[in-house]
């Protein structure tokens, strides 16, 4: 197979998610895939092991859900991928689809009943988060509404609770949460103080359960919370292992399975609530993108690592689900470096080609978020510039997951200088050791990543050969006119508040402040309908670049803040490939 239709074949090959299953019907499952072309849902019936998908649309559909009871698969609809529309509602036998009655906005949550009821989060400009209880037959309530971030958390299977994960104290990065009924009265609140947010996860699989499985922060990293919010008992669950932890129900109410990841691997184990035991669930070395525990008492995961491409598996031994058709050209194995930064160890992943000993042509691709992290999971994206002879470095830097709470709250007053102070300090250690080729290196990164790529190119402008950014902030204050409600809030937090309230921070933290030092040829990809990105201020961008003539490419797209579609996501990576190819040299 030659090198394009190498990498080309990793993301045409059908890659499907951990199917979630129906709590009271088993056998009915959803799962989405890529198989069509674009991401789409499926419905599956585990008994038969037949399939169907259920939306079929152009750009591809990224949110859905089925109810406890096998009844309807959920979706969100919105346009082009602007993330602006309503919920729909599908027999998960198939039929049309039914509107849900709520007016169009942007989705915060949803979570639903084995007995109907659907609790539904909505943001809307200018109107704030409000949460509506939606029942068969009855027109939609209102039970919560505020200024400040919300979204829906869960709701017991009974859809007597419904938690609510809220910012009212006005930091959406450290939520709280509060339980209601179905007619909005508050039950119980989780509020941990400054700096230490709790994440409601799942109420109890069982019928008239009230109790909450959590994630709190009291001990610099998520840790699970037990909790009843009408008795306000409370168990937290202590583990000595590093690395940070979610949780999820047994069938049975009676034990957790407990996810843990750590130095980008993951590891899963069963706890015993009774007798608080822990016991090792045993799994690949890899990543485990999403677990679940079955009925049965086995756990359904997706897997992958850097190697070797997703798998849908089950802890009995066997494969669970695949979707047939070609399967994905494996890749290199993923390397660990840790490297001495300005606060603290900074961990980072290599993957380089596994022909010449280097120094290679680089790329630093920097992941999203910030809240997120790079691991040893399957990227296609990695394995395509890995096909093309450079070396990839990927930083998790402060701001990054998966290295305790404190690592994560870093980002203070010098946002994206300080992540960017971070990746110099792997450039330097990765040049000094000779995989990278300190004249052949190329900045990189979509999201966040592709923020803090624009501001690394006019920042550190004499130190890369190119850069590469999608669906970047290019003006944190143009973005936040016209981004969603959700990011408003987020910018606030993040920056201490408002444009209004901290014009100064805002330009200091701005890529455009810094667009007549860049010095590098810079190609950037933008979707025409991103609302977490705006295309406005990334044109504004563009324009002062023009202006001055500096060389630069832009790729637009129709779609939202990424796409869905196969195709487009095969033409992308093909432009930063070929731009890589023109403007970095890849033989030494």
């Amino acid at each position: 197979m030659k090198a394009e239709e190498r990498w080309q074949a990793r993301f045409q090959a059908p890659r499907v998610t951990l199917p979630v299953w129906a709590r009271r019907a088993p056998a009915r499952a959803m799962y989405r895939s890529n198989a069509s072309g674009a991401w789409e849902i499926y419905a599956w019936d585990r008994a038969t092991g037949s399939a169907r998908q259920a939306t079929t649309r152009p750009m591809g559909t990224a949110h859905g859900a089925i109810d406890p009871g096998g009844q309807s698969i959920w979706w969100f609809s919105d346009t082009d991928g602007d993330e602006w529309g309503r919920w729909m509602r599908q027999p998960f036998m198939g039929g049309p689809d039914e509107p849900v009655e709520l007016a169009p906005g942007y989705p915060a949550g949803i979570a639903l009943s084995a007995t109907g009821e659907a609790a539904i989060g909505i943001a809307r400009p200018g109107e704030g988060f409000t949460i509506h209880l939606v029942r068969p037959g009855r027109p939609a309530q209102t039970i919560y509404e505020h200024a400040e971030a919300a979204s829906v958390a869960a709701m017991s299977l009974d859809g007597s609770l419904i938690a609510i994960s809220h910012s009212e104290h006005g930091d959406s990065r450290h939520p709280s949460l509060r339980v209601v009924r179905q007619n909005g009265d508050t039950v119980g609140d989780l509020h941990d103080g400054p700096g230490r947010g709790v994440l409601g996860l799942h109420f109890a699989p069982i019928m008239g359960d009230r109790r909450l499985l959590t994630l709190h922060e009291r001990r610099n990293r998520p840790e699970p919370l037990v909790w009843d919010p009408e008795s306000d008992d409370r168990r937290e669950i202590w583990l000595r292992d590093p690395g940070e932890i979610t949780a999820d129900w047994y069938d049975d109410g009676r034990s957790l399975l407990v996810v843990r990841r750590n130095r980008g691997r993951t590891h899963l184990h069963r706890y015993d609530l009774p007798g608080g035991r822990l016991f090792p669930i045993e799994t690949q070395h890899g990543v485990i993108d999403a677990a679940v525990p079955r009925p049965d008492g086995s756990v359904e995961y997706s897997w992958s690592s850097g190697a070797h491409p997703p798998v849908i598996r089950s802890s009995s031994g066997h494969v669970v689900l695949n979707h047939g058709g070609p399967t994905s050209p494996p890749s290199v194995p993923v390397e660990d470096v840790d490297v001495e930064g300005p606060d603290g160890w900074i961990h980072a992943l290599v993957s380089r080609p596994e022909r010449g000993s280097g120094p290679f042509p680089t790329v630093f691709l920097l992941h999203g978020g910030p809240g997120s992290q790079d691991n040893d999971s399957f990227v296609p994206q990695v394995a395509a510039w890995v096909d093309l002879g450079f070396a990839v470095v990927r930083v998790n830097y402060r701001g990054s997951t998966g290295y305790g709470s404190a690592w994560r709250d870093a980002l203070t007053g010098e946002v994206g200088h300080i992540e960017l102070s971070d990746v110099a300090a792997v450039r330097e250690v990765v040049v000094a050791r000779g995989i990278a080729d300190p004249d052949r290196l190329v900045l990189s990164g979509a999201s966040w990543g592709g923020y803090l790529t624009l501001l690394g190119l006019g920042s550190q402008p004499k130190v890369w050969a190119a850069g590469i950014a999608t669906a970047p902030i290019a003006d944190h204050r143009a973005a936040y006119e016209a981004e969603t409600e959700a990011l408003r809030a987020y910018h606030r937090a993040l920056l201490g508040g408002s444009p209004a309230e901290q014009p100064e921070r805002y330009a200091h933290c701005s890529p455009i402040t810094y667009v007549d030092q860049v010095q590098a040829p810079l190609l950037i990809l933008a979707g025409e309908n991103d609302p977490r990105s705006p295309i406005g201020q990334i044109d504004a961008y563009v324009s002062r670049l023009a202006e001055r003539g500096h060389e630069h490419t832009v790729h637009r797209y129709d779609a939202g803040h990424g796409s869905l579609v196969v195709s487009e996501r095969i033409a992308q990576m093909a432009a930063q490939l070929e731009f890589a190819r023109k403007h970095v040299r890849t033989e030494s």
